[in-house]
C-alpha cells in the first residue's frame, strides 16, 4: 500500500512543478536571432519579471525535459510610443537565454 501512496504522491509533486514552471515561462521569443541560436543549443524565452535564474533553469527541464547547463537573463527597458498627439508605453518584458546540453533539442517552432 506505501508504494501506491508514494507514486501518487511523485505524480502530484511532478505536476505541482509543471503547473509552476508556467507561472515563470511566458513564452519562447522567437526571432531570426533566437534561431540562429538554437544551432548552438541556446534558446530564448520570455519569462516575468520577478523570475529568478534558478526558477528559469527547473521550469525549462520540466516542461521540456532536456538538461539546462546555464541561465542567462536580461531586462528589455519600455519604449515610447506616439499615437497621434497622445504618448504612450510599449511595456518592457524579461527575457532568459538558456543553454541545454549538446545534442538535445527544443522543439520550439514545428519544422
Amino acid at each position: 500500500m506505501t508504494n501506491v501512496s508514494t507514486d501518487v504522491n511523485v505524480v502530484r509533486k511532478r505536476g505541482k512543478e509543471h503547473e509552476d514552471a508556467y507561472r515563470v515561462l511566458m513564452a519562447p521569443h522567437v526571432t531570426e536571432k533566437s534561431t540562429d541560436f538554437a544551432n548552438k543549443s541556446k534558446y530564448i524565452f520570455k519569462v516575468y519579471n520577478t523570475a529568478t535564474k534558478g526558477e528559469i533553469k527547473r521550469a525549462v527541464e520540466s516542461v521540456y525535459g532536456v538538461n539546462v547547463l546555464d541561465v542567462k537573463t536580461l531586462n528589455v527597458r519600455r519604449k515610447k510610443q506616439r499615437l497621434g498627439k497622445t504618448m504612450g508605453w510599449v511595456k518592457g518584458y524579461k527575457k532568459a537565454i538558456v543553454k541545454i546540453k549538446e545534442g538535445q533539442e527544443i522543439e520550439v517552432l514545428p519544422r
